[in-house]
């Protein structure tokens, strides 16, 4: 097939295609957390006592009795199997952000030749994959293979449905044999542990007398791409990178700003149908579902949940979300940024901090100045921010992420705090030495007699912002559409933590001698501003003014790449704020360094080899045999005296020999490998290799614009954003 036949044939197959029916509707209540062990189906199966152990431990943190794994799992057993599941799965997060799963048959064979069900407690506790096969930093050689699975308790086992069946899937933490973490749940965990040590030691503080376990919540707002499968086959690009390497830009994208909020086309809405069904099913709390900006692009969001049981199901969502886009026919794209010239793909971390005694701890309460206990968690989020803002902006750092940040479509490199005009005028006060109030919400007047009046909120939003506060909560804009949040939920729990210790122990030491609670705490909160007050910033995060003001005048840093990023993972005091808070030890926290920028620099590898190869073998063919028609056509309009078509054979011909010179130096710069450093290796990446793609690119596009549309080969940037 050649040409633009593949493509046509694309377009027949997409618009003959036969519509899925929409699934029946259900109720929700029929369908919640059906494929869900649950608390409340653990109480009808475990005895009591058991029962009783294994939700304290799931509700206060409290150590599991382990004499109660055989009854959990022979309960656990059957209830999966009578979901018609035959195999279970000890699932675990490794350093990939991907689910990883062994499967395995509660298949028992016995010795007279029959079979039986089994499912015994050590088998629910502990599993065994290989330890070295997956990203380590080096913490497990090829021949210290060993590593463990151990169940999370706190994170519900569930069945998973496929049309090949049903798999009981467990949840657990992935660690090595010498006792390293090597996946993101283990860390998660010790930084809500970290956290609410810290946040107890400063409520205790506050006169609280008693005081649940504080945790962390997270809501996570997904976004992604869909594109019709008969395009992605035919774009080796998108199936290999996520993300087109090559494309023209259409004629129009999202400057009409209509998709936004736009009525969802008819074949989505069924596709998300079934994508919110499989999500109820296992508990997942979806709640908004819309058009995103730009053409293609979606949204969904759930309700906010436990940290750690949001981030699992996080991983679940975007593994619902790949699959079933298959069985409608689409892709599923979580790149951050699978289409230049257009708005990229994010995934905003609503996160806050609370418990079931004190509430929600960022929720500022209708007179915010009076509200000390938001103040001093306020103050500490202020301080982490702004002490450890490289560490934020080191885990978003992919090299996905770096086409999206600070694109004007997505925040600045730079991690600023956003708090609103009501919030920034209170800590202001602070700042001066005196609170005296709050400024009001106000009531929205509409001006017409038949439309409510209604409270507005008491500041307004900023988009620009990486990390803004949205009324009870903070949202981390900077984090990936294809990332794990774990690692964003492990950094924001472990600054909290560090500086919550810090104001716990300034307002003992102050207490201790003798100085009134309120005293102490506007002096401590006047110094985190006087201190700290210069990671606060309301204005546009996308101006020059603000980036020239935020790094010449306030000290903060702007590390526009992952290559920039990645080695604040290196430096000492990223090291001690693991080390003491016990989230993560040297080694470990160095075995991420090596992983992350060794995934930096295999993905842009991997997109450079892809350019090369499709600027050769595909782009190349099709420019040649457009010359040739060129030529044909030259000759016979030559003989009557015209020469209209010689110039766009020239022009043709000149940006062919560009793309593939340059096709050839980014080939030859691929063969470099004697780096000092893998600092240095991710530099010449980024600062090398990059742009040789951009400028294969730039000449490809330009191709693309000129040569005969029936002989361009690949599916056009019109086709897969508009051709639903």
């Amino acid at each position: 097939m050649s040409g633009n036949e593949s493509r046509v044939q694309a377009i027949s197959q997409i618009v003959n295609r036969k519509q899925m029916p929409a699934r029946p509707p259900k109720r929700l209540e029929d369908m919640w957390a059906t494929d869900v062990f649950s608390l409340s189906k653990m109480q009808e199966s475990l005895p009591k006592s058991i029962f009783k152990s294994v939700k304290n431990t799931v509700q206060t943190g409290q150590k599991l009795d382990d004499s109660v794994a055989d009854v959990v799992a022979a309960a656990m057993k059957d209830w999966a199997i009578s979901k018609g599941a035959l195999y279970y799965a000890h699932v675990f997060y490794p350093l990939t952000n991907s689910t990883a799963e062994k499967h395995d048959g509660f298949i028992s064979v016995q010795g007279d030749g029959s079979v039986i069900s089994e499912f015994a407690g050590k088998v629910l506790v502990q599993g065994e994959p290989d330890g070295s096969s997956f990203p380590n930093g080096g913490i497990r050689s090829t021949a210290a293979a060993r590593g463990y699975t151990a169940w999370d308790v706190t994170s519900p086992a569930y069945v998973m449905e496929t049309d090949n069946g049903m798999t009981l899937c467990i949840p657990t933490v992935f660690i090595s044999w010498t006792g390293e973490a090597l996946d993101k749940k283990t860390p998660l965990l010790r930084s809500i542990s970290a956290m609410n040590k810290a946040a107890t030691r400063v409520l205790k503080l506050l006169g609280n007398t008693e005081i649940a376990p504080v945790n962390s919540s997270c809501g996570s707002e997904q976004e992604y791409f869909l594109v019709d499968a008969n395009f992605t086959n035919n774009r080796p690009d998108l199936l290999l990178a996520g993300r087109t390497l090559f494309g023209k830009p259409p004629a129009k994208g999202q400057q009409f700003d209509d998709h936004y909020f736009g009525a969802i086309p008819e074949r989505v809405q069924v596709f998300m149908q079934e994508v919110e069904e499989r999500m109820y099913r296992l508990g997942i709390p979806a709640k908004t579902r819309h058009n995103e900006v730009a053409p293609g692009q979606f949204e969904i969001a759930p309700v906010f949940e436990a940290a750690n049981v949001a981030s699992d199901h996080q991983q679940l969502t975007m593994t619902i979300l790949r699959n079933t886009a298959k069985k409608h026919g689409f892709m599923c794209l979580l790149h951050e940024k699978p289409f230049a010239g257009i708005n990229g793909s994010g995934k905003h971390v609503n996160w806050s901090v609370g418990n079931a005694t004190q509430g929600n701890l960022l929720d500022p309460g209708d007179t915010p100045h009076s509200n000390i206990q938001f103040l001093v968690f306020c103050g500490a989020v202020i301080r982490g921010v702004h002490k450890y803002g490289p560490l934020l902006r080191a885990v978003v750092a992919t090299a996905s992420n770096d086409h999206r940040l600070g694109a004007n479509e997505a925040p600045p490199a730079i991690i600023s705090v956003y708090l609103g005009s009501q919030l920034e005028d209170i800590f202001g006060q602070i700042s001066r030495g005196e609170v005296k109030d709050s400024k009001g919400r106000g009531i929205m007047n509409l001006g017409v007699e038949t439309l409510p009046t209604f409270m507005k909120d008491a500041g307004d939003r900023n988009r620009t912002s990486p990390f803004a506060f949205t009324g009870n909560r903070f949202e981390f804009r900077a984090v990936g559409s294809g990332q794990s949040v774990s690692g964003p939920l492990v950094a924001m729990n472990t600054i909290l933590a560090d500086s919550l210790d810090w104001i716990a122990n300034k307002l003992q030491s102050d207490l201790a001698n003798g100085t009134e609670l309120n005293a102490a705490i506007q002096t401590i909160l006047k110094e985190v501003m006087d201190e700290h007050g210069a990671v606060v910033f309301g204005g546009n995060g996308y101006s020059e003014e603000w980036h020239k003001m935020a790094v010449e005048e306030r000290g903060l840093a702007n590390l526009r790449t992952t290559a920039d990023a990645l080695p604040v993972l290196k430096e000492g005091y990223i090291e001690d704020l693991f080390e003491k808070t016990g989230v993560l030890t040297p080694v470990e926290l160095e075995s991420r360094y090596d992983v992350y920028a060794e995934q930096y620099l295999l993905a842009i590898e991997v997109e450079a080899k892809l350019v090369t190869s499709m600027a050769k073998t595909i782009i190349y063919p099709a420019a040649v045999r457009y010359l040739a028609e060129l030529s044909g056509t030259i000759s016979k309009l030559k003989e009557i005296g015209i020469e209209l078509e010689k110039e766009s054979a020239e022009k043709v011909a000149v940006l062919l020999k560009s793309m593939m010179d340059t096709a050839s130096k980014l080939s030859a710069a691929l063969s470099k490998h004697d780096f000092a450093s893998t600092e240095d290796h991710m530099q010449y990446a980024s600062q090398t290799i990059r742009p040789l793609m951009d400028e294969v690119r730039q000449y490809a596009d330009a191709l693309e614009g000129e040569v005969a549309d029936d002989l361009w080969p690949l599916p056009t940037y019109q086709e897969m954003l508009f051709v639903k």
